[in-house]
Order: structure tokens, then C-alpha cells, then sequence
């Protein structure tokens, strides 16, 4: 079944609140929407959302690279061929990650469509439904303080804290919310990239005693891996790569310097579903964890990553997020939300109607 047509449309998606990292600040998200067409009329979504920050792309430069080398190395591909077309996807321009992850979705979800499959049981089945950690974006502690205590009443029972701008009021602001939370709520910390080796030594050894917390994620630069390394070696909790982790590649690399405890898999970083499984599955023979992550995203791409993580026993690590900041939810999405749990469709594909 051929693939005859591949559209993109830019869309705008505003955030219930303002959104704050050490990297950016966001009030809406800027979406590249694409269908890819069969010619039997069959239809599947996938989603694309510009990140300047970190992969470098434009809601321009996704449009650019889709109607032009991807879209032409896709159109009159077989379907049926999926994992061909998707190479084909993967070597058709250098980078451009967010845009290839867009195609890569929506070719899942129409493969799926054609063979009458939930996205999820084509990867590989069910085998726990993921429970989101919720986001606690980067402000004064106080206004933090408020925000974790607003989340936790919502039911949330892990909190993922957005820190790394200034050394004290970063530790000022991880007391205040574990005071006001409690013992029983699981904090992990995202730096953003946002602190030195020794900052971020100094800075985890005093939260590890006065404030507890599950996690640290990307606590120096990207590039930066042997400082990665440096920091595992010295603190308890876990160190995670984020920003350091685009590709199987560099999953490898990471694990093998042994800088690292976890990976954090993003599709708009990896390129889609197909290298995020590969992403996985090379944890998982090092005996490596993941978490499945979110930037601020739209509910399609969002929802691609919740069946992977679904399907994918490596991945036990949750967030999944970004499409519960938006203001207005699709009415007719993959997933169903009973509190922090995504409850994934059984229709075909993505599941969206």
C-alpha cells in the first residue's frame, strides 16, 4: 500500500500557565501537525514541536525538512515496509530530529491503522500503564513552594523540579517544597544543564541529606559527559542524561564512559519511535533504565511516547506531562488521564478518533 501524500500545518498551543526552565521560558508551543497519506484514504497523525534550546530547530526549519528530503524519500514507499522507510527517514537529511520524529509517528500510526493494531501492540504489548511525574517549573521558591503543593493536592505523587540558575536559591528552593510536600513524595531535580561539576557535587551532597530527593537530571552541559561521570562518581542519587542523549550512539558512548545511572529518551531528540525503541533496548542489554520524556509537546506526540513506554519493559520512568500543561485538551485523544495514570486507547494506531 503506497504512501501517496505527506502534509504539514503549523499550529499554535497555548499553555494554562507560563512554563520556566534554566534554558527558556514558554507561554505557548508552536506545533508542526502532519498526516501522512495512504492511497487507500487511510490517514495517521504525528507531531512535531519547535525546541530552539535543544535540538536546534525552527517551527520553519521542521516544515523545510519535511516537505523537502523527508517527505520526498517517503512518498510511493511501500507501508507495508515500515522499518525500510523509516531508515530511509533516518538518513534522508543530517539532524533535523524533531522532524524526522514527526514523519516516524505518523508512519506508526497509519502502519497501524492498516493492520488494525493499537501502536502499543505492535511494539510489543502492554505492560504497565505509565504514571506520570508532574513538573514543577523554575521560579522563586516560594511561588515553587506553591505550585508543589497545588500538584500534590492533584494527586501527584512524584514531582520533577525544575532547578539550575543559581546555586543557593536552588537548594532554597528543594527545601521548601520537601517541607511543604512532605517525606512522601518523590523529588527529582532537571539542572537543564545549568550547573558546574563541582556546583552541582556541592549542591546534590547537601539536598541528599537535608532534603532527599530520587534523582538528579542533566546537572552540567551536554557536551560535557566526563563531567557527567565526575558527578556520578561523587554523589548517591542516580544521575540521568538528557540533553546528553540524542542518539543509540550516544547511549552507548554514555554508558560506556560509565557516566551515567539513567537515560532519559526524548522522540523530538532521537528522531521517533523507531530509535527510541533502539535507545531502549541498548539500556536494557547494559542493564540501564530509562525514562521516556516530554518537552512541551503537543498531545500526539505526547501520546506516541506513552505507548512506547507502555509496550517497552525498560522503560520505568515517567514524564509524560507536557501535554497536561496545554490549556485545551483534545476531546478525542490516545489517552485517557485517571490522575497522573495514562490510560492508553485500544483503536488503532495512536488511538486519536
Amino acid at each position: 500500500m503506497k504512501i501517496t501524500d505527506i502534509q504539514t500545518k503549523k499550529t499554535s498551543k497555548p499553555l494554562e500557565k507560563v512554563f520556566k526552565t534554566a534554558l527558556r521560558e514558554v507561554t505557548e508551543i508552536d506545533v508542526i501537525d502532519v498526516k501522512a497519506e495512504l492511497e487507500n484514504g487511510m490517514i495517521g497523525i504525528g507531531s512535531a514541536a519547535s525546541t530552539w534550546q535543544i535540538t536546534g530547530e525552527s517551527l520553519t526549519s521542521i516544515q523545510a525538512a519535511i516537505d523537502g528530503p523527508i517527505k520526498q524519500t517517503v512518498l510511493n514507499g511501500d507501508i507495508e515496509g515500515l522499518e525500510g522507510i523509516l531508515t530511509k527517514v533516518e538518513t534522508s537529511c543530517v539532524g533535523n530530529t524533531s522532524a524526522k520524529a514527526a514523519v516516524d509517528i505518523a508512519l506508526h500510526d497509519v502502519y497501524c491503522k492498516f493492520y488494525n493494531l493499537p501502536l502499543h501492540q505492535y511494539l510489543g504489548g502492554g505492560y504497565q500503564y505509565p504514571e506520570t511525574d508532574m513538573t514543577i517549573s523554575i521560579d522563586t521558591p516560594e511561588v515553587m513552594q506553591q505550585h508543589a503543593k497545588e500538584r500534590v493536592k492533584q494527586g501527584y505523587s512524584t514531582l520533577k523540579v525544575k532547578v539550575g540558575n543559581d546555586e543557593s536559591m536552588d537548594i532554597s528552593r528543594i527545601e521548601k517544597i520537601r517541607k511543604a510536600v512532605g517525606s512522601g513524595i518523590a523529588l527529582r531535580l532537571d539542572a537543564n544543564q545549568g550547573w558546574t561539576q563541582k556546583q552541582a557535587v556541592k549542591i546534590i551532597r547537601y539536598l541528599e541529606e537535608n532534603a532527599g530527593v530520587e534523582l538528579i537530571e542533566q546537572p552540567v552541559p551536554a557536551h560535557d559527559v566526563e563531567g557527567l561521570k565526575y558527578v556520578r562518581e561523587r554523589v548517591d542519587p542516580p544521575i540521568m542524561a538528557d540533553e546528553s542523549l540524542f542518539s543509540p550512539f550516544d547511549a552507548f558512548r554514555l554508558m560506556q564512559m560509565e557516566a551515567v545511572d539513567l537515560l532519559n529518551i526524548k522522540l523530538m531528540k532521537c528522531g521517533g519511535i523507531r530509535r527510541a525503541k533502539q535507545i531502549a533496548d541498548t539500556a536494557q542489554s547494559a542493564g540501564i533504565k530509562c525514562m521516556i520524556g516530554s518537552m512541551m509537546e503537543s498531545s500526539v506526540s505526547v501520546t506516541a511516547a506513552a505507548h512506547l513506554a507502555y509496550a517497552h519493559s525498560n522503560i520505568t520512568y515517567y514524564d509524560l506531562d507536557a501535554a497536561l500543561w496545554l490549556k485545551e485538551q483534545p476531546e478525542k485523544a490516545g489517552i485517557t488521564w485517571r490522575g497522573a495514570t495514562a490510560e492508553l486507547s485500544t483503536k488503532p494506531g495512536l488511538g486519536f478518533s
